[in-house]
């Protein structure tokens, strides 16, 4: 009796994938496809799963051609949105370095003390700062990534945006790559919102990039959003997930979604 009830147990086990067992065709997709099983890790936290229809992880990381045997560098990422993606997808064979200024260090290096498990060694985190030069050791990284901060850097000044482009470019292997992802501001729009607003043109980008000695190697459309039309009260924190507004026109604001987002590649030159 007590054998038939294990039996029983693991044919059902078996017929239900969802108890712990993968599927053939999640298993050959985890195997072909290290970025979507990364996005996959089920101790991604629930708020961040719900941002991926936005977010785009997957095209996104692709498109930067992101490897899990590379040294990745991000900038400053925050809360850990896509921390919680490269942290397991670089854990067997590559290398995960947060960088970031003074004022972000604490609360980043907590975000990555909670995280310790998910990565295969300790995370290192470099501060930024523009004023000493404070570089990571140069030529090390195969990837820079940013998402969402070039209008950050560039609203605290030409020369701290200046400097941290001087930076990723000076911590990238010859031929290693730099991925933004930013609010697109329009370019017959005003200058002057770009300081305000949390858009940034698409010449401004490569403004900075190429005084650096970067090139432009490649941009996609995979995180625009037609719906948003750039002109909120409250810049890009209008919209989801931030809503500032408050309850005023949030089901418009809804309806829009997230940012319209540039995403651009950029290659340092062999």
């Amino acid at each position: 009796m007590q054998k038939r009830v294990i039996l029983l147990a693991v044919a059902a086990a078996l017929a239900c994938p969802s108890v712990g067992f993968a599927t053939p065709a999640e298993a050959a997709e985890k195997a072909s496809n290290p970025i979507a099983a990364a996005v996959a890790d089920h101790r991604r936290s629930e708020a961040n799963r719900a941002r991926d229809s936005y977010r785009h992880p997957i095209q996104t990381l692709e498109f930067f051609e992101v490897r899990p045997n590379q040294t990745v560098l991000e900038y400053n990422p925050g809360g850990g949105w896509y921390t919680e993606i490269l942290a397991p997808l670089l854990k067997a064979e590559g290398h995960y370095i947060a960088y970031g200024s003074t004022r972000g260090e604490a609360p980043t290096k907590a975000m990555l003390a909670a995280k310790t498990d998910w990565f295969g060694t300790s995370p290192r985190y470099i501060v930024f700062d523009p004023t000493t030069g404070n570089y990571p050791e140069p030529g090390t990284v195969d990837r820079v990534l940013t998402f969402r901060n070039v209008h950050n850097l560039l609203m605290a000044g030409d020369a701290q945006a200046a400097a941290a482009f001087r930076a990723f470019y000076a911590a990238l292997k010859p031929g290693g790559i730099l991925g933004i992802v930013d609010h697109r501001l329009p370019e017959e729009a005003d200058n002057a919102l770009e300081r305000s607003s949390g858009y940034i043109k698409r010449s401004t980008i490569l403004r900075l990039a190429e005084a650096a000695g970067f090139k432009l190697a490649g941009e996609s459309n995979v995180n625009a959003n037609p719906k948003d039309d750039h002109d909120h009260p409250n810049g890009v924190w209008s919209l989801p997930p931030t809503y500032q507004g408050g309850d005023t026109d949030r089901a418009k604001y809804q309806a829009i979604g997230e940012s319209d987002r540039l995403t651009l590649k950029f290659v340092k030159p062999k």
